[in-house]
Formats: structure tokens, sequence, C-alpha cells
């Protein structure tokens, strides 16, 4: 009988002590969390990827944050990545593009703060002015539905179609009421429209895009957005995170150095208006 107290209490000793590394473990983890100083961000490559790396990282670095930057060259993945938690934000997209996707695809992503504007660009393929395309001529424009919508918008402000509502951003090939070139439109993702420049008249890309493919915004375009218009108020460039984390010491962190005198004179001195910082 007496042996089996004492075997008692050791099993009890034993679970107490148990339960006692494991609450003094959780309460580390949970401390590690708070403490963690790794700021990681899905970003396209340029120029967002090269703005957080070139001009974002060295201010956070200073006040003791560690800026992970992960590539990513279409426009699904960083929200998807976003929505998963598998990185704290992204900077890379477009309110209304943000607002189709969330309605789209279910997610809870929100904007913290407006950081830069890309005008949007008509650019030559195999037809060098817009006064040389000939009827039938085929336009490549991005598919998802608020880029497609910026583009015809600009092929309206160039003259070469009528839309039933002249300021839809929703606005669809439906939505063409006059067509006096019968242009033909390629509708592809957006990654992929200036992939296809050589084999269509003109395409209408994002400025990422353009510089990507080796346009200069400032000198290649047929036609482009004004700085100063709807354009840069609707489709400027946004920082975004899960819903929940709008206030966390990380995105506060990334929002402050984002909208910093140093990256405005980043953004200014490298792109030449290519791309505009709007704060």
């Amino acid at each position: 009988m007496r042996n089996k107290k004492i075997i008692g209490a050791l099993l009890a000793v034993t679970a107490i002590a148990s339960f006692g590394l494991s609450g003094c473990g959780s309460s580390n983890g949970a401390a590690s969390k708070e403490n963690d100083k790794t700021i990681t961000v899905a970003a396209s490559p340029t120029p967002h990827a090269e703005i957080l790396n070139k001009a974002v990282k060295p201010l956070v670095e200073k006040d003791g944050y560690k800026l992970v930057v992960k590539e990513f060259t279409d426009y699904v993945q960083p929200n998807t990545a976003t929505e998963e938690g598998e990185v704290d934000a992204n900077y890379f997209q477009h309110k209304p593009y943000l607002d189709n996707f969330n309605k789209e695809k279910g997610t809870h992503l929100v904007s913290v703060a407006g950081i830069h504007f890309e005008p949007f660009g008509l650019y030559p393929g195999k037809t060098k002015t817009l006064d040389a395309l000939a009827d039938g001529a085929t336009v490549a424009v991005p598919n998802d539905a608020t880029n497609e919508a910026r583009a015809l918008l600009l092929l309206q402000d160039a003259g070469l179609i009528e839309l039933k509502n002249p300021k839809d951003i929703n606005a669809t090939t439906k939505d063409i009421t006059s067509n006096p070139k019968n242009l033909k439109f390629k509708e592809l993702e957006a990654a992929v429209v200036p992939t296809v420049i050589k084999d269509v008249d003109i395409a209408a890309l994002n400025g990422n895009y353009a510089i990507q493919a080796g346009f200069d915004p400032t000198k290649d375009t047929l036609a482009t957005e004004k700085a100063g218009g709807l354009a840069a108020k609707t489709y400027q460039n946004i920082l975004v995170v899960k819903e929940g984390n709008e206030n966390t010491d990380k995105t506060k962190e990334l929002k402050k150095a984002l909208k910093s005198s140093e990256v405005r004179d980043y953004i200014t001195k490298n792109y030449k208006g290519a791309v505009v910082p709007v704060f």
C-alpha cells in the first residue's frame, strides 16, 4: 500500500513537472512570436521588390528588423500567400484589383497605405503608331477585371473606342459601343501580355510589366494615363495585409518605411516618371 502511495506521488510530481515544462515552452513560443523581427513581403519584381530591397530594407534594419522579399511574377500568388499567412504583407496591386480579388476568392485582405502610381500605357507591337492601326488590328489587354477596364478606358481616351459609361472602372469588351477600326482583343493574363508584344499590333501594359519588357514608360508609350487624373487616384499601388494585422508592429514599421522621404526620393530618382509616389 505504501509503495502504491509513493508511486502515485512520483507520478504526480512527474505530471506537474511535465506541465511546468510544457507551460514554459508555450510561453517561450509566444514570446518568440511577439519578438519576431523578420518582415516577409510578397512583391512583383519591378518596381516593388526593387523599392523594398534597395530603399526600404536599410530603413527597417535601422529599427532592428530584417526584411525578406519574396518575388512573384503573377497577380494571384502574392494575395494567396498573404491570406494564408505565408507572408506578412504584399505590395504589387491597386485597390480595384484587391476588391475584386476578395470578392471572387473570398479572401480577407485590406489596404493599409497607398504608395505609388504606375501610369498604364499602350505600347507598340507590330504597329508603331496609333494612326497606322489597320482595320481589324489586334490589341493585347490584361484579362483580369480591373486591368482590362483600365486598358479599355485608355483606348477610349486615345479615341479608338467608346464605352457605354465613359468612366466605368469595371468595363469589359461587352461595354464597347463604338469600335470604328474593328479592333480585335486578345485577352491574356497580365504577366503574359508583354511576352506577345511582337505578335500583336499594340498592347496595354501595366507599368511594372512594361519596364520588365524593356520599355521606357516615359518615352515608348503610344498613349498613357495622366499622373494627375482619376487613374492616379484609383489605381495607386498599395501595401496590403490580412484583416486583423493592420496595426501590428510589423505593419506599422513597413508602412512608416514605405512612406518615408527616402523612399519618395528613391522612386523619383530611379524611375523618372514611370513610377510616381503618391504620398
